[in-house]
């Protein structure tokens, strides 16, 4: 499996209560986790039925560069060809290096970024490691999105960093003012950019993750039974009945049921 430049191809969860987050996602996705070790700062693969989903890390007690704690939170990774090259794109572009270019054995090179609206995103130069495995089934990632404020220089430096081909999605939404763009079109697409201007709080908005689910009522009554909280929906779109969720540790994301999908008008 080789991922051009630009497309989504990893997600980790960072967390703050080890046991809670593995025995949340066991439950609602099952999940199954491989510890890599000390060598590794105790990263865990994620997997479901042998896919690879992403990864996980237990982040209590370490940092930001600006020294606040990290937060339990979800993370996106596009595609490079050159980790070098495109870190050294990333501030020409606007953005800024939260982490520097670096080697994780063989499994690949990474670094990770604000782009220039402050939206967190990494960047994954493949090696032995070649990202998620898409199943299109539940507990598979089936989405990811940038929701921003400034879509016009997020655009910009998508463009510019990751050679994104944003393209306006071929069947607009039915509020024909939300701008939402793809990159790649139609069933190339890997990610969209949205326009949260007036559709969310900027608190709210970055990059967001979604899984399947095979329906949205058991899935939202096991989020409760495991401790989770709904955060948002369900509502009903033509991309499936979606619902935002953040799990025990407070770590948002997306579940997306296609199968109750419903057609616009």
């Amino acid at each position: 499996m080789t991922r051009t430049t630009g497309t989504s191809t990893w997600t980790d969860l960072s967390v703050t209560d080890l046991p809670a987050a593995k025995a949340f996602y066991a439950g609602l996705f099952d999940w199954e986790f491989e510890d890599l070790g000390e060598d590794f700062h105790h990263y865990h693969l994620i997997r479901r039925e042998g896919a690879l989903v992403g990864g996980l890390m237990d982040v209590t007690g370490m940092t930001c560069p600006e020294g606040k704690p990290l937060e339990a939170e979800w993370g996106v990774f596009l595609e490079v060809d050159d980790v070098d090259s495109r870190a050294q794109k990333v501030t020409a572009a606007g953005g800024t290096l939260v982490m520097p270019p670096d080697s994780l054995s063989d499994f690949g090179r990474m670094c990770v970024a604000l782009d220039a609206t402050g939206a967190v995103i990494g960047l994954w130069q493949s090696g032995t490691n070649q990202g998620f495995e898409f199943t299109g089934g539940p507990g598979s990632p089936v989405w990811f999105e940038l929701m921003t404020h400034q879509f016009d220089t997020a655009d910009a430096f998508y463009t510019e960093v990751f050679d994104a081909n944003l393209v306006p999605m071929s069947d607009p939404m039915e509020d024909t003012s939300f701008r939402y763009w793809t990159n790649g079109p139609g069933e190339q697409a890997s990610w969209g950019l949205g326009d949260a201007t007036g559709v969310m709080p900027e608190a709210a908005a970055g990059w967001r993750v979604y899984f399947g689910v095979e329906a949205s009522e058991p899935a939202l009554a096991k989020v409760a039974e495991l401790g989770g909280t709904v955060l948002d929906g369900p509502v009903d779109s033509p991309f499936g009945r979606i619902a935002t969720i953040a799990d025990p540790c407070g770590a948002s994301f997306q579940i997306s049921a296609m199968s109750e999908a419903v057609p616009e008008g």
